[in-house]
Formats: structure tokens, sequence, C-alpha cells
């Protein structure tokens, strides 16, 4: 299993943003069932089917400035502690 850093440098791989698809061939970009999960068991869910991504907990609304990478999933949550809309790969 590949070590996780908790910010690692952003990398898009040549990609665009509307070219998500391309980030993590042969992995998941997208979760969209995991819509109304608490946030800890979304995050391992996504970290076991994408090996290759960091993710990174946040509460919606929450002002996030950083650009787009191909190694990121922002897992944005409600005030209960559900992820709010559905994770991916950005």
């Amino acid at each position: 299993m590949s070590k996780r850093h908790p910010y690692p440098p952003c990398e898009d791989f040549g990609c665009e943003e509307h070219e998500v698809k391309c980030c993590t061939p042969g992995y998941p970009y997208s979760w969209p069932n995991l819509v109304g999960m608490e946030g800890n068991q979304a995050k391992a869910i996504i970290e076991k089917d994408n090996p290759v991504v960091t993710v990174k907990v946040i509460q919606y609304g929450f002002i996030h400035l950083e650009g787009w990478c191909c190694n990121r999933v922002l897992v944005w949550l409600n005030d209960d502690g559900k992820v709010e809309v559905a994770p991916i790969v950005g």
C-alpha cells in the first residue's frame, strides 16, 4: 500500500479539471454513494478504493482556496458531520 501524506504537493498529471477521469486511471474518481455517510467512514472507503489520493475532510462552507489536484479528494461535511456533496477527485 502506498504511503499517504497529509497534504501532498498538488499533482495534475497533465489532466485538465474537466478531464478528472484521466487523473486516476483504474481507480474510482467519484463517490456519489457516500452522500449522507459519516465523514471518517467516507474517508476510509475512498482511501481503500483509490490508494493514490489523499482525502481531506472539511466542513461544508469552509473556504478552500487550493488549486485542482489529481491526487486529492475533498469530503465536505454538513453540520451533522455527514457527507454533504458527492466526493470527487480534484
